[in-house]
């Protein structure tokens, strides 16, 4: 085995030796092992790169591949993570209406009746056209010059519906100020009267005011 002399301590040591025994420094003779990234271990980075990515920190490995692999962990990890809040975000933003609420409704839907989903079908065909107070539209289900279902049937489909009778209250004021001129006080009892609209006082009130019939 031949020997040379350590450049810097002056020992002697094998040609073949990767670095002086004594001092340390790396013998210039003998190539420093590189490595490449393979196909095998680039998939493995790509795909899982919580376990591979270590992999580049093997001798040999240039300092590029280390830095290129574990930017592709850190990535992959905020990825991983941010799904989770975005979901969040947008369900909570996009849905007005609480879940326990929605799972409520739900509930009530599937446990109605087939005459009561006839009920509700048509409630929404009569709330399309025009306005309605709770007791006004139960009547026009349930009465005989309306759709004849019974009373219980079109109280439960009315009530399952979640409707807001402010607005409605405001839509029947509107439609009867487009017929002929209301005073405030007149429009209120013409609401809330049960030859009218049924609604309530403060109901009544609500309408003929967002209406504009009252100061």
């Amino acid at each position: 085995m031949p020997m040379i002399n350590c450049p810097d301590c002056n020992k002697e040591m094998s040609d073949s030796a990767p670095a002086c025994p004594n001092c340390g420094r790396p013998n210039a003779n003998v190539p420093t092992e590189k490595r490449s990234v393979g196909v095998l271990l680039g998939v493995g980075i790509v795909l899982i790169p919580l376990i591979f990515s270590w992999f580049t920190l093997r001798k040999g490995h240039s300092v590029f591949a280390r830095v290129l692999s574990f930017s592709w962990l850190v990535l992959s990890i905020a990825i991983i993570s941010a799904p989770v809040g975005v979901e969040n975000r947008v369900t909570s933003t996009s849905n007005s209406v609480p879940v326990e609420a929605k799972t409520e409704q739900v509930l009530q839907a599937e446990s109605l009746t087939g005459p009561q989903k006839n009920a509700v079908r048509s409630a929404k065909q009569y709330l399309s056209m025009q306005g309605f107070s709770r007791d006004g539209l139960i009547q026009q289900l349930s009465s005989d010059y309306g759709d004849g279902y019974k009373v219980a049937d079109a109280t439960v489909a009315v009530d399952s519906l979640n409707i807001d009778w402010n607005k409605q209250a405001v839509r029947s004021a509107k439609q009867y100020l487009s017929m002929r001129g209301f005073s405030c006080e007149g429009l209120i009892q013409q609401l809330s009267s049960s030859a009218g609209g049924k609604y309530t006082v403060s109901q009544a009130t609500y309408g003929a005011q967002q209406a504009g019939a009252c100061e």
